[in-house]
């Protein structure tokens, strides 16, 4: 069965238990409606790290083998996105998988706009911490600023 109202689904993933729990949304929807499915992950660009009150020396020393913050941002950005395209074979729901950098927020909604995207699913809470207070309420962002339809997965 194919849908009219959804054929461009993105599935927005951050790794987190919420994540995971909108990507099973995204990917039931997707597979219902034979919609095309885009899993996404945001590298958060991170300005300077000092201004939070956290020198960026501090940070590398808690990275495995001295890694980069970006670096292991790019890293587990890959794998999250290879986990939801699992998660879609498994239910026979083909999955591309896009690795943005950025404002996690802004880049997923210019990601939709540009690609006439239908649905954008979300969960409702991702990383906590200093992840945080870098990029902000992604899900809040989306809602508020997204032209197209949202769905939040608690």
């Amino acid at each position: 069965m194919e849908s009219e109202l959804y054929k461009k689904i993105i599935v927005a993933t951050d790794g987190s238990e919420n994540a995971n729990k909108a990507a099973i949304s995204g990917i039931e929807i997707a597979r219902l409606s034979g919609a095309k499915l885009y899993a996404l992950n945001v590298i958060p660009t991170i300005p300077n790290l000092s201004y939070f009150g956290v020198p960026l020396e501090q940070h590398k020393e808690m990275l495995p083998n001295g890694a980069d913050l970006y670096e292991q941002y790019e890293k587990d950005g890959k794998k999250i996105l290879e986990d939801i395209k699992e998660m879609g074979a498994k239910a026979n729901v083909q999955i591309e998988t896009v690795l943005l950098e950025g404002h996690p927020g802004s880049e997923i909604i210019d990601y939709a706009e540009k690609s006439n995207i239908d649905l954008i699913v979300v969960g409702t809470l991702g990383r906590t911490g200093l992840d945080r207070v870098i990029v902000g309420s992604v899900a809040q962002d989306i809602v508020r600023h997204a032209k197209t339809r949202v769905m939040i997965v608690k």
